[in-house]
């Protein structure tokens, strides 16, 4: 008996011998796709399955991105890939690498061939996108004037942006005279100096009812438009010549609408705020310019005749003022002097003199200040307070 070995190392073993078959590395294999999910990073998880068996498969997100349509539960596919165990569960799983839809691989290697050629020609390259326009006024819109998906464009267009004008420019969406009349309906809008941007849609449906949107002539139509081109085609896992070579794919005709035109609705909200944020920025540049020159005038006034006037006369009314309490002081100052000059002078007259009793001698009107001056028998006149008398020296 052998030595018992793990879970890992048996299905590492197994996962081994299945690489290292290359019959089992380069396969194709042909069924019906069921359980079919798709993550969030991309990557595609599904089985494929026949009346007798089936296989789980898993598809990487960069073998998703070369996909020309994204698959659905029931489609039936032809998928390359090599088979493999997936160890953490177990699981024998088949890793797809290409998928075509069965049963229309003629057509699915003529949408292959023109593409890769179209491709190489560089109609594809990004650089040569033009930008939609953010307000259009007038769309024109290549598809049958009786079908759904022109009914859903109309629907959202008044719904969100009822400003547009629509111009339709007929054509049929399917058969064999669709791709010619798909390329006069182009010519006919680039004929206009009116059109803002195009919009070329139609509904799902199969590969075949698709077919016209993967005619050459109608890719290298839209390729040469003067005018922006969208394309809306089928659903949103169609995808056909028209979307590669348009300035842009949407999913649908009616999400082609939603990108092409903005929400009237937002737009009012958007000129709303715009317009109290005008209202702001205006208030506040007049209360600015006000202070200014509110501040100029204010400037202008110091430096004004007036002012200047009106400061020199104020200060003419000052000086005027000290100078005449200056005076005044000197005034009093002057009077008080006098009225102490006064009182002296009262004090040293003779009258105050004889006021204290004091009598003053004269001889012929002569002041005597000495009794030398007076000899005997002279006539004196002896003044008094109250009067005077003559008298004679003994």
């Amino acid at each position: 008996m052998s030595e018992p070995r793990s879970v890992a190392e048996i299905t590492a073993l197994i996962k081994n011998r299945l690489e290292s078959d290359s019959r089992l590395q380069d396969v194709w294999i042909t069924g019906e796709i069921s359980n079919f999910t798709q993550a969030s990073s991309g990557h595609l998880y599904f089985s494929l399955k026949d009346g007798s068996a089936q296989i789980k498969c898993a598809m990487w997100r960069s073998s998703v991105a070369r996909l020309t349509m994204m698959p659905r539960n029931g489609d039936a596919v032809t998928a390359h890939g090599s088979v493999s165990v997936y160890e953490a569960r177990g699981d024998l799983q088949f890793y797809v690498d290409i998928m075509r839809p069965a049963g229309v691989g003629d057509l699915y290697r003529q949408f292959e061939e023109l593409k890769s050629r179209l491709e190489a020609e560089g109609l594809f390259d990004p650089l040569r996108k033009r930008p939609l326009p953010a307000y259009p006024r007038k769309i024109g819109v290549v598809t049958s004037a009786d079908a759904a998906a022109f009914q859903d464009v109309q629907n959202v267009l008044r719904r969100r942006y009822p400003l547009v004008e629509v111009v339709l420019s007929p054509t049929l969406v399917q058969g064999i005279d669709a791709p010619a009349q798909i390329v006069r309906a182009l010519g006919r809008l680039n004929a206009r100096q009116d059109i803002d941007v195009v919009l070329v849609c139609r509904g799902g449906g199969s590969i075949e009812d698709l077919w016209a949107f993967n005619d050459e002539g109608v890719a290298r139509a839209i390729a040469a438009s003067r005018i922006p081109v969208i394309s809306g085609v089928g659903h949103e896992t169609d995808f056909t010549i028209a979307d590669f070579v348009a300035d842009l794919r949407a999913p649908t005709p009616s999400a082609a609408a939603e990108i092409l035109t903005p929400d009237v609705t937002e737009l009012r909200q958007t000129l709303d705020r715009l317009a109290y944020r005008l209202d702001d920025a205006v208030r506040f540049t007049f209360d600015s310019r006000r202070r200014g020159l509110a501040e100029k005038a204010w400037a202008l006034k110091q430096v004004s005749p007036a002012v200047r006037i009106r400061t020199i006369r104020q200060s003419l009314v000052t000086l005027d003022r000290a100078m005449l309490s200056r005076e005044r002081g000197r005034i009093a100052l002057a009077r008080e002097r006098l009225h102490g000059l006064g009182i002296a002078l009262v004090a040293a007259s003779p009258q105050a003199i004889l006021d204290r009793g004091y009598a003053m001698i004269s001889v012929n009107g002569q002041r005597v200040t000495s009794a030398q001056e007076l000899s005997a028998n002279t006539e004196i006149t002896i003044e008094m307070k109250d009067g005077s008398r003559r008298a004679k020296v003994e």
